[in-house]
């Protein structure tokens, strides 16, 4: 018998209306209680993660065209905001009382550096009573004067035939035996700062086995935590340790690279719950980290050497039947508390000692606790096991002792002589005597030689830097070091491509390299665009100049991943005090690892410098900003945003990928030659 059908118009019964409501009512409750404390959580930064966020940053619509106006705003009044962590702060990680000295130091020194221009007027910041030079100016003054004195010792070095003698030096250090296996204890290692050197790096089927114990938690104070929700303490108990392979002998004075990153933390994190957590890092820029939380990963993905990147040591809740599983979950989701909750077998514990092993295998590294695989992390692109020197162990574990064997017999190449190939091929065309499209001046530190011979390697070879459609040069400042003063002076004059700047290079001061790019790019060649960039910035220059010439603007142009609205920053790494910088916010401003101006306000900046008008600040991309933002009060900038110059890695169609090591580099090179569509190569 076929079931009536409800005519049209005609209501719902009382019973399905009650059902409705009480529905209704509760999603009411459910999203009054549970989403605006997962919306604020969300919106919090993770102070356990080590990158650095980066706040204020509104991006605008791909050529967007108008006329800058001054932006100039008053700070009376203005009250510094509350800044989000940066990453330093480690939920899971105590400083050390050296650190914490270290860190008043820094912050002192910060407050103390100005904001001035080349005139001779001397600032100092308030509450200063040590005498200290404290203005930028003097800053520049210093690093002038103590370049000019490592010039005259280079140049004597130099005429003496020094630099003839570095190699044999390098090669004799070479010669050093490469066993093929390590031990150490637990106070050995303490004895060499909790890092323990590989003199000939990793192989295949090296594994290094730690015997530790987990410390106690101990508790920490860690606010953001309290804006998690009313009635969430700030006081957190932590207890976790690191563990990383570093490339020590990679670069010389910088943070070494981390070809591998474990960090347990026993008493979670934002989760709340136990976790292990892989990552890489390169130059305090770290790839998206790999975590592993108790759950096995989905057998659809991707295996490391057939082994799950992530094994299950959560237990309690595939022992439960379907009808108690479904109860448990809707407790949840309405905020009923059960006694059913689920275990943990974490495979660390504290206070109870453990024998952890790294294995390098085919495809990654695979971790095992007490002999049983917990994870395994994949290789990724730009990261070599030779330059993994270095195992740093650090936070709360007591290492018993370590084991690394099967090592490799043969040295690694890391010295220069070593990483710079002789040909006429890697050399740079002479400068043209007509009109060049782009010039591209390329920051680099003075011991960056790798860096600069994966770039003559890969995007130099491009038909529009060989055919001279485009020039570029390195920019490198000396170094405080005489042999690397050296190896540098070496360098220059064999592939004719940088130049020399006589200053000792400083993080603070890099604005000087900017302008010098500037000078040369109107000085030395005839141009119609000039584009800066960084050592570590891979750039598609045949894409650049299409991008370029697509904007059919010969005049005013500024073009660059762009800023807007973008409030200083208080603290962390780019702290700028309210001396240094008493507005509420910058005039926009272009990314630093790639941009492009005109060669009309290229020569603006020139000019000015000349006169001594320039503004100088210590972040040289928010200069380039300031510089064009008086030239806009006097002829028209075209603002040209695009997010294809990428600021933080490489993303699809990039124009300009930053972040990049040599080997990442030559990955990303024969992409381009293979199909030059633009893809990366992490993986």
């Amino acid at each position: 018998m076929k079931r009536g059908v409800r005519p049209p118009g005609v209501g719902c019964t009382g019973r399905q209306r009650n059902n409705l409501i009480i529905v209704a009512i509760i999603c009411l409750v459910f999203i009054a209680i549970f989403i605006p404390p997962f919306l604020e959580m969300n919106s919090l930064p993770d102070i356990d993660s080590p990158v650095y966020r980066l706040e204020g940053i509104n991006f605008a619509s791909h050529r967007r065209r108008y006329q800058e106006q001054d932006s100039r705003v008053s700070y009376s009044g203005y009250g510094q905001p509350d800044m989000p962590s940066t990453g330093d702060e480690d939920i899971t990680k105590t400083p050390s009382k050296a650190s914490q000295v270290l860190e008043k130091k820094v912050s002192s020194y910060l407050k103390k550096v100005t904001l001035e221009t080349y005139s001779k007027e001397e600032r100092r910041s308030p509450g200063n009573t040590t005498g200290d030079i404290v203005s930028l100016e003097d800053v520049i003054d210093r690093a002038w004067s103590a370049g000019a004195k490592a010039w005259e010792e280079l140049e004597i070095a130099f005429r003496q035939g020094e630099h003839f003698s570095k190699k044999d030096n390098n090669a004799n250090a070479t010669a050093d035996p490469c066993p093929a296996s390590l031990f150490t204890t637990g106070k050995e290692l303490d004895n060499l700062g909790r890092v323990f050197p590989l003199p000939c790096g990793l192989m295949f089927g090296s594994a290094i086995t730690l015997i530790g114990k987990p410390r106690e938690a101990h508790m920490e104070y860690k606010p953001p935590i309290a804006r998690v929700g009313e009635g969430v303490s700030p006081y957190v108990m932590v207890s976790q340790f690191i563990m990383e392979l570093q490339g020590l002998k990679v670069v010389k004075g910088e943070d070494p690279p981390r070809i591998l990153h474990i960090n347990p933390r026993l008493r979670g994190d934002w989760s709340w719950k136990p976790i292990i957590e892989h990552n890489t890092c390169y130059r305090n820029q770290w790839g998206p980290a790999h975590r592993c939380e108790g759950w096995q990963v989905p057998e659809y993905e991707e295996t490391v050497d057939g082994l799950p990147k992530c094994e299950k040591w959560l237990r309690g809740d595939d022992k439960k039947p379907a009808s108690t599983q479904k109860s448990w979950w809707l407790g949840r989701l309405v905020g009923h508390s059960d006694k059913e909750t689920l275990e943990w077998e974490y495979p660390l514990s504290e206070g109870r000692e453990f024998v952890l092993t790294i294995r390098a295998g085919v495809e990654g590294f695979h971790l095992t606790i007490d002999g049983r695989h917990i994870s395994s992390f994949p290789y990724r692109a730009g990261y070599a096991m030779e330059e993994a020197t270095g195992i740093s162990v650090a936070g709360d574990v007591d290492v018993l002792s370590m084991t690394v064997t099967s090592l490799p017999l043969t040295h690694p190449s890391y010295y220069p002589e070593l990483v710079l190939d002789s040909g006429d091929i890697w050399k740079a065309p002479p400068l043209p005597t007509g009109k060049i499209e782009l010039f591209v001046g390329i920051m680099s530190s003075s011991n960056h030689f790798a860096e600069r011979m994966a770039v003559r390697k890969t995007w130099f070879q491009s038909l529009v830097i060989q055919s001279s459609q485009a020039v570029a040069r390195f920019f490198v400042a000396l170094h405080a070091n005489k042999d690397i003063n050296l190896q540098l002076k070496k360098e220059a004059d064999y592939y004719g491509d940088m130049i020399i700047l006589p200053f000792i290079d400083r993080y603070d001061i890099v604005v000087l390299k900017t302008v010098e790019i500037f000078k040369f790019g109107v000085q030395n060649v005839t141009v119609s665009h000039v584009m800066k960039c960084d050592d570590d910035t891979f750039v598609r220059i045949d894409s650049v100049l299409e991008e370029i010439r697509t904007t059919s603007v010969g005049q005013g142009l500024y073009m660059g991943s762009m800023n807007e609205f973008h409030r200083p920053l208080r603290s962390g790494k780019w702290a700028v005090t309210v001396e240094e910088w008493p507005e509420r916010i910058y005039p926009t401003y272009a990314n630093g690892p790639g941009y492009i101006l005109s060669e009309d306000i290229v020569h603006f900046i020139v000019e000015e410098s000349k006169r001594n008008n320039l503004r100088l600040f210590k972040m040289e991309d928010v200069s380039v900003g300031i510089w064009v933002r008086e030239y806009a009060k006097m002829k028209y900038v075209q603002y040209e945003h695009s997010v294809r110059f990428a600021q933080a890695g490489c993303i699809p169609n990039y124009l300009t990928a930053h972040y990049q090591s040599p080997r990442q580099m030559l990955c990303l090179w024969d992409k381009v030659l293979a199909t030059n569509d633009g893809k990366c190569c992490t993986l």
